[in-house]
């Protein structure tokens, strides 16, 4: 008879051997939402570590998007949780839903560069390198030190508050 050339990953399991295209598919998928579970289990474990006050917090992750939901104190500590979702590994995208109690101005965030310090983006939105301080505060807890900034994590860059006697 001779040789017959087969497509090796295409048909039914004979014998108990080996498992279809379809079934390789779905136990990836579920071995895939397991994960995604898991790390959004382990992200809302870390907002509560870092006292961020959020009721009602909901994390859900699919394919490299979070899914955000509760209710932030304030407008920061929204920001502040968006922040440390999106700069998680294998999340790119944060569709943030949270709701606030105490409605503030939205900060800017900034991505950071190659290159960048807290004073070169200080210096940037603010005028002054001097006002580095303000944009590490913003970013605590989830930034350790001025100087602990990486390419590609992105932060938050506070309006600056007015003093009282200050007319403009």
């Amino acid at each position: 008879m001779g040789l017959f050339s087969f497509i090796k990953n295409v048909g039914a399991k004979v014998l108990g051997i080996g498992k279809t295209v379809v079934e390789e598919s779905a136990a990836a998928l579920a071995i895939k939402r397991k994960a995604e579970a898991e790390a959004a289990v382990n992200l809302k474990g870390t907002i509560i570590d870092l006292q961020l006050k959020v009721t009602d917090l909901d994390v859900f992750i699919e394919y490299d998007m979070a899914t955000i939901r509760g209710v932030a104190y304030n407008q920061e500590t929204k920001e502040k949780v968006v922040l440390v979702v999106g700069n998680s590994k294998g999340i790119a995208s944060v569709d943030d839903q949270m709701t606030v109690d105490y409605i503030e101005p939205e900060a800017l965030f900034h991505t950071v560069v190659n290159g960048d310090t807290l004073g070169k983006i200080a210096k940037t939105y603010y005028g002054s390198a001097m006002k580095y301080s303000e944009i590490f505060e913003a970013n605590k807890p989830m930034l350790k030190g001025p100087d602990l900034i990486y390419p590609g994590q992105v932060i938050r860059v506070p309006k600056l508050k007015r003093k009282k006697n200050q007319l403009n």
